[in-house]
């Protein structure tokens, strides 16, 4: 497979690259044109290694090599213009100028290949990463869903939040959740969550089942994964998530809280925080037995909306230090579709907190599109 240079390595093209040789170019010629006007005890010879250092940081190894023997060859035609070619004084400026493009020629080559390995890198991370972190379909039995992540770290597509979705028998099945912990550091819990939720998500005929399995998995991986770090010692890696379940032919939706934010049920423009009556210890801090999750059965029919969501949402300050208002937001834009809502979130997010978040953020908007449902539950929430 050909590997694509990164576009740090690439030397600069169409207008803007002809721009900077046309002015490398022009620079290197006007100094012996200069010379040819100035007095003889004027001489522009310094301005030479402008141009040099100029391609040595923003052009490829070939294209400094032909600018340092530009301006090696300006500097010649000016001691000659000047009959001072054989002086000390020239050849120690010719010698010093083949020394610094031979210094700055390494220096570019180095840093070429610094850059291919980065690009290397970069694609293997961004591989796997979208593996790990796989795209949410935009329909799913009866939702249509949107989503957004922004990961705190630098150039990273995935930090310490997770979601992920599967198709169980007659149900749509999600998680989110968030790590203990923020951005990279963080990618070996979420693998351990998001593999034993992809794992036992088809496996179990009920969210309780399901549920159980999941606690159990994390909790020994995390327990297999220890590596005397005291970040890793029992009860310091643990995992908030809500793990949801939609059920193609009822109009409702079951929740298991797992330590997690309280999703928000958008019904019109009334907006219901979903607040667990007995939620369930994070992922990895203690297995339970089936029968003690306490699952949340609600009303979810067609129209209704519901809004999954991490704590970088909730706790993005603005200037003055207060939260985002999530909730209050939700509400003023309760009538518009999953992927027009999850924009003006994001882009209301940016705007309120001024600059980057501090936190990783994982945000979902789910809506019920009433296609699978042929029963009825009643208004009322109540516990399974």
């Amino acid at each position: 497979m050909s590997r694509p240079p990164s576009p740090a390595t690439k030397a600069p093209r169409g207008k803007r690259g002809y721009r900077w040789v046309t002015l490398w170019t022009a620079t290197i010629a006007a100094v012996p044109v200069a010379d040819w006007f100035l007095p003889p005890n004027i001489h522009l010879a310094q301005l030479l290694v402008l141009p040099l250092a100029l391609a040595a940081a923003l052009a490829d190894t070939r294209r400094t090599a032909v600018t340092a023997l530009l301006a090696l060859a300006a500097l010649i035609a000016a001691g000659a213009e000047r009959r001072t070619l054989t002086t000390e004084n020239v050849l120690v400026q010719m010698l010093a100028l083949v020394l610094l493009s031979t210094l700055l020629l390494i220096a570019t080559r180095l840093r070429e290949r610094h850059q291919r390995q980065l690009a290397v890198v970069s694609q293997v991370s961004e591989a796997t990463q979208s593996v790990l972190l796989r795209p949410l379909p935009r329909r799913a039995g009866a939702v249509s869903l949107a989503s957004t992540y922004v990961a705190v770290e630098t150039g990273a597509r995935i930090g310490g939040d997770l979601y992920a979705l599967v198709r169980a028998p007659g149900a749509t099945r999600l998680i989110i959740g968030d790590a203990r912990g923020k951005g990279l550091g963080a990618i070996s819990d979420i693998e351990t969550v998001l593999g034993a939720f992809r794992f036992n998500a088809h496996r179990h005929s009920t969210l309780l089942g399901l549920a159980a399995a999941l606690e159990s998995d994390v909790s020994w991986d995390l327990g297999q994964s220890h590596r005397g770090n005291p970040d890793d010692w029992p009860g310091e890696r643990f995992v908030t998530a809500a793990v949801l379940e939609i059920p193609d032919e009822q109009a409702c939706a079951r929740l298991i809280s797992f330590g997690h934010l309280p999703p928000l049920l958008l019904h019109g423009r009334h907006v219901t925080p979903l607040e667990v009556s007995v939620p369930a210890p994070p992922l990895g801090l203690g297995a339970l037995a089936a029968s003690e999750y306490a699952p949340l059965t609600f009303r979810f029919a067609q129209g209704d909306r519901l809004v999954l969501y991490t704590d970088g949402v909730t706790e993005a300050r603005d200037r003055t230090g207060s939260f985002y208002p999530l909730t209050e937001r939700v509400a003023a834009w309760a009538d518009q579709r999953p992927d027009a809502l999850v924009r003006r979130i994001g882009a209301d997010l940016s705007a309120y907190t001024g600059g980057p978040l501090a936190d990783d953020m994982a945000l979902i908007v789910l809506q019920h599109e009433g296609a699978h449902v042929r029963a009825r539950v009643s208004e009322d929430r109540w516990d399974a």
